[in-house]
């Protein structure tokens, strides 16, 4: 018979996952799946935001668990040594920094020409300094909790059998799907005038496609840096970007429209880095 270390120690990233979706999934579900099942407005509904930070507490726990259930004290030691390597080449910061935010506003300032429902959060708003601010701080939080899972232990793993595009989509689509119940919840508050039916499957599958092609963009950065901590800056620039500073309050059709937009987006910069390199 098998026993657990033995098991962990063979199927790592499995481990992971299991444990990972296990604590996510339970918190979020405990916290919020009342209003999940309402179908409350999430925007309104304070049980969302409380029921996210449950879901965020899946990656740190299970990454900082199973590594040091795997290696001990070596591989904690290890893990945050690669949050502290940060001393890299300055175009690697600019890789990590400017992706996300300059595909978001391109798509957005594109759209805004036939809409100006488009127009990003930051021209929108008269209190600039407090969305940079919030967008800055939670963005970065975010990264870090995330990253300590699926780039401080499932990435470097994969990468030792994987290419940079077979880990990327790996961890892309799981990724996505760890974000399943917030969808839902955000997605039944958005689809207005087009059928759920519609809505809904559109707005998983867009979302689950950026959220791979962003991932590809982040294995290759690891890939060359090693570096935990510019994925965790790279995750914080999303985050920023797509949740906060360039977001844009839109729903329905016009939302489905941006978020194909700028999942194409993406996957054409992917296009572009695959040429340029190995994957």
């Amino acid at each position: 018979m098998v026993s657990n270390q033995s098991f962990i120690r063979r199927y790592p990233v499995f481990s992971y996952y299991i444990l990972t979706f296990t604590i996510s999934f339970g918190g979020f579900l405990l916290v919020g799946g009342s209003g999940l099942l309402a179908g409350t407005n999430w925007e309104t509904d304070p049980r969302f935001q409380i029921a996210v930070l449950a879901m965020l507490s899946g990656p740190p726990i299970a990454g900082i668990l199973l590594t040091f259930y795997d290696s001990g004290k070596v591989g904690l030691r290890e893990l945050f040594l690669r949050l502290s390597r940060w001393r890299m080449s300055a175009h690697w910061y600019l890789d990590v920094i400017i992706v996300a935010p300059l595909l978001q506003v391109v798509v957005l300032l594109i759209l805004s020409i036939f809409s100006l429902e488009f127009l990003p959060a930051i021209f929108r708003t008269n209190d600039k300094m407090s969305l940079l601010l919030q967008g800055i701080l939670i963005g970065i939080a975010g990264g870090f909790v995330e990253e300590l899972g699926w780039t401080g232990f499932v990435i470097p793993r994969l990468l030792k059998k994987q290419s940079i595009m077979s880990t990327g989509v790996i961890v892309g689509i799981l990724w996505g799907l760890w974000h399943l119940l917030q969808m839902i919840w955000v997605g039944i508050s958005s689809y207005v005038t087009v059928p759920p039916t519609v809505f809904l499957p559109l707005y998983f599958i867009s979302s689950i496609a950026a959220l791979t092609a962003y991932r590809v963009l982040m294995v290759r950065i690891y890939k060359h840096t090693e570096s935990l901590f510019l994925a965790t800056i790279m995750h914080a620039s999303y985050i920023f970007s797509t949740l906060f500073v360039f977001a844009s309050p839109i729903k329905g059709v016009p939302f489905l429209i941006y978020s194909c937009a700028f999942t194409a987006a993406l996957w054409i910069v992917v296009s572009f880095a695959i040429k340029r390199e190995d994957f």
